[in-house]
């Protein structure tokens, strides 16, 4: 069964994409950071042939910006919170297990991704920790059905992945590795110090 990896990403323009690190190091350079980041991404895992990858961008008009990789299904996310979308995302795709990530991610791998999908095949729910009190991912196998967790949660909080949790009481649930969601001035330097010393 086709395994799917959507990324949700933002038009990356000034001022649009990561507003809480922007107010920490300024709107240029928060949004280099979030277009290297995307353009890594788009290079490498989101054409790993292990799984078939989908952006799923906002806003919606940003379907046919010239900004995504070529030869990778576009899609938009549609109104609502975060929760809405991601909801929306899983119910709509083709059967197999769906993997939901973020596009902001450094530590993001094709091995962080092929470990969730291996949870998937034991779980009906994987989450990879953020060190924010947040997740970086999010998979449901959606067999037999597609569960709903994603309601009253209260996202860009310490408290999301409490909340999602939550809702999977019902269900079995394994962990992938805990990344860092780069919204932090001291995150930030250490990306750019890896940067400048030759890592991805």
């Amino acid at each position: 069964m086709q395994r799917w990896l959507v990324v949700m990403a933002k038009e990356p323009r000034a001022g649009r994409v990561k507003s809480r690190l922007a107010r920490k190091i300024g709107v240029a350079e928060a949004t280099r950071f979030y277009r290297v980041t995307l353009d890594a991404l788009g290079r490498s895992i989101a054409r790993d042939p292990r799984w078939q990858t989908v952006f799923a961008v906002a806003p919606d008009g940003a379907v046919e910006a010239p900004v995504w990789p070529d030869r990778i299904p576009v899609i938009g996310q549609g109104a609502g919170d975060l929760g809405e979308r991601m909801q929306r995302i899983m119910d709509a795709m083709p059967p197999g297990p769906v993997v939901i990530v973020g596009s902001d991610i450094p530590g993001l791998t094709g091995t962080r991704i092929e470990e969730a999908f291996r949870l998937l095949g034991a779980n009906d729910a994987v989450f990879g920790k953020a060190r924010d009190g947040g997740f970086w991912l999010v998979g449901l196998k959606r067999r037999p059905h597609v569960p709903r967790i994603f309601g009253h949660v209260r996202w860009s909080t310490g408290k999301a992945l409490k909340d999602t949790l939550r809702n999977c009481r019902s269900l079995d649930v394994g962990f992938a590795a805990t990344l860092a969601d780069v919204d932090r001035r001291t995150d930030w330097k250490k990306w750019r110090r890896g940067r400048l010393n030759g890592a991805t």
